[in-house]
C-alpha cells in the first residue's frame, strides 16, 4: 500500500480540550468514537484535515481562552468544529456567541454532544470504509496519564445558583445508568488505572432524577444512588489495589452514609465539597442548597467518623452584597472547619448569571483584595495541617520517576487530587535496590513540607 493510500484511509483530526474534568470526559468520548471509526487524532494542528475544539464557557477568562484557541485553530488549519460549554452561550442579540466571534467555523455544538460532533465530522471529513474497531481500548481513549482516569456519573445540575450558568449550558441533572458506570469503571481498572476520579456537576445528587431507580450490574440489582455506586466502585477497585476519589460532593445528609466507607478504606477518605461561602445570607443570595452552620456541624461529624478525612473546597470572595462582617465569617469558617485544601475566586460577573442583577456589586479591587486575604488564611490552615504529616508513613502514587527514580520523583498521597492539590516530592531512595515506577504505589516516610507539598523518603 502506498503512503498516499494510507493517508487517505486514515483522515486526521486535530483536537484541543479545554475546561474542567467533565469536559475532559466529553473529549474522551469523542476521541474514542473517532478512533472506533478509523480516524487518527492528534493534539496538534499539523497535517490535520480538520480540528475539533472542546471549549469552556464558565468564567470570562475561560471564554477568552476558548475563543483564542478557536482563532488559533482557524489560523493554523481553517477547518474547525467547536463543541463544549461555550458552544451553548448566546451572544449579543440572542445569536450564537462562537458564530458571532468566528463565523467561519464549520459547526458549533453544546456540551456532551458526541453524536452531533460526529455528524459534523462525517459531513466535512467522511470516515474510512474499514475502521479498525478492534484497536480501540475497551476503556476508550483517555487524555489523562495511563494510571488515573475521570469517571463521569451524571450530566447537568438541578440547582440554580445565581453565579452559575452551567445548567443553561448543560441542562438539568441526568444520571448515567448505574450498570453503564460500573462497566466503564471495571474496564478502566482492567486497563491499568490505579486512581478513579468520580466527577459530575453534583455527585451527591446521583440518581435523584431517576428516583433512585434499580439498575443491574453483572446480573445483580444496584440502586442508582450515590451510596450504592460508591460501595460498588470500592469493591471493583479492591482487587487492583486502586483508589477511588470523589469530587463535587454537595454536603447533603446522604454523604454521612458514605463517610464510613472511607473510614474502612473502601474509597479514599477525601471529599471535594464545593461550599462557596459560609454566611447564611450570602448563601441565600447565591441560592446554594445548604447553610453555613449545618456545613460546619457536618464536617465535624464527618471527621469524628473518619479522622483521616481530607476536605478540599472552593469559595467565592466579594460576592455582590458581601459585607466585611460576612467576609470575616468566611475566614472564621475556614479556620474552624480546618479546610485542608481551599481555592478561592474573586467574584467575576458571568454573562447570563442572575447574580449580575443583585445589588451591592463590589469594586474589582475589593473583590481581589478579599480573595488575597482569604488565600492567606487558607494557606496558613493548610500548612498547619500538612505539617502534622511529618513523621508519618504514607502510600504514594508515583506520577513521575525519571530513571526509575534513582534521583527521586513526584507522586501524590490520598490527600492530593491531580492538578488541583499538592504533591509528594520523593527523594532518591536510600536503598539502591528500591525503584520508583510511574503508575505504581510506593510507601514513603514524610520528612518535611514545602509550601503546599510534602517531601517523602521512599521506603
Amino acid at each position: 500500500m502506498s503512503e498516499n493510500t494510507t493517508a487517505e484511509a486514515a483522515p486526521k483530526v486535530g483536537f484541543v480540550s479545554l475546561g474542567c474534568p467533565k469536559a475532559l470526559t466529553d473529549s474522551e468520548l469523542i476521541l474514542t468514537q473517532l478512533s472506533a471509526e478509523g480516524y487518527t487524532t492528534s493534539k496538534t494542528f499539523e497535517g490535520a484535515d480538520l480540528v475539533i475544539v472542546n471549549t469552556c464557557g464558565f468564567i470570562d477568562d475561560a471564554v477568552k481562552e476558548s475563543l483564542d484557541s478557536i482563532g488559533e485553530a482557524l489560523s493554523a488549519n481553517g477547518r474547525v468544529i467547536v463543541t463544549g460549554c461555550l458552544g451553548a452561550r448566546e451572544g449579543e442579540g440572542g445569536g450564537n456567541l462562537v458564530r458571532q466571534m468566528h463565523p467561519s467555523v464549520l459547526a458549533v455544538t453544546g456540551p456532551h454532544a458526541t453524536q452531533e460532533v460526529m455528524d459534523a465530522v462525517h459531513a466535512h471529513l467522511p470516515k474510512p470504509h474499514d475502521p479498525f474497531v478492534d484497536l480501540v481500548p475497551a476503556a476508550g481513549i483517555k487524555l489523562t496519564p495511563r494510571h488515573y482516569a475521570y469517571l463521569k456519573i451524571s450530566e447537568g445540575c438541578n440547582h440554580r445558583c445565581t453565579f452559575c450558568i452551567i445548567p443553561s449550558m448543560r441542562g438539568d441533572l441526568v444520571s448515567r445508568p448505574v450498570g453503564d458506570v460500573l462497566k466503564e469503571a471495571r474496564a478502566l481498572f482492567e486497563s491499568g488505572v490505579k486512581e478513579l476520579l468520580v466527577v459530575s456537576q453534583d455527585t451527591s445528587a446521583y440518581g435523584v432524577d431517576t428516583k433512585y431507580r434499580t439498575g443491574f450490574f453483572d446480573g445483580r440489582p444496584v440502586k442508582t444512588r450515590m451510596l450504592d455506586l460508591v460501595r460498588e466502585l470500592g469493591e471493583l477497585a479492591r482487587p487492583y489495589g486502586a483508589w477511588v476519589r470523589l469530587h463535587y460532593v454537595y454536603p447533603y445528609p446522604s454523604v454521612d452514609e458514605v463517610v464510613p466507607l472511607m473510614a474502612t478504606g473502601a474509597v479514599l477518605p477525601y471529599l471535594d465539597v464545593p461550599l462557596q461561602h459560609s454566611h447564611p445570607d450570602v448563601l441565600r443570595r447565591m441560592k446554594r442548597p445548604a447553610s453555613g452552620e449545618k456545613n460546619l456541624e457536618r464536617i465535624r461529624a464527618w471527621r469524628e467518623a473518619c479522622p483521616e478525612l481530607v476536605v478540599r473546597s472552593t469559595f467565592i470572595a466579594g460576592f455582590p452584597g458581601e459585607t466585611e462582617a460576612e467576609f470575616q465569617d468566611l475566614l472564621d469558617f475556614v479556620r474552624e472547619a480546618q479546610i485542608d485544601r481551599a481555592g478561592c475566586f474573586a467574584y467575576s460577573p458571568v454573562e447570563g448569571a442572575a447574580a449580575n442583577d443583585l445589588p451591592g456589586m463590589l469594586p474589582a479591587e475589593v473583590r481581589e483584595e478579599r480573595r488575597a486575604r482569604f488565600m492567606e488564611v487558607a494557606e496558613q490552615v493548610s500548612a498547619e495541617r500538612l505539617h502534622r504529616r511529618v513523621g508519618a508513613t504514607m502510600q504514594v502514587l508515583v506520577d513521575s520517576a525519571p530513571g526509575l527514580g534513582r534521583k527521586g520523583g513526584v507522586g501524590r498521597s490520598y490527600a492530593d487530587a491531580p492538578e488541583i492539590d499538592g504533591t509528594v516530592r520523593l527523594l532518591p531512595p536510600e536503598k539502591l535496590s528500591k525503584q520508583l515506577k510511574v503508575g505504581e504505589f510506593t510507601r514513603a516516610r514524610i520528612v518535611a513540607t514545602e509550601g503546599h507539598d510534602l517531601v517523602g523518603m521512599p521506603i
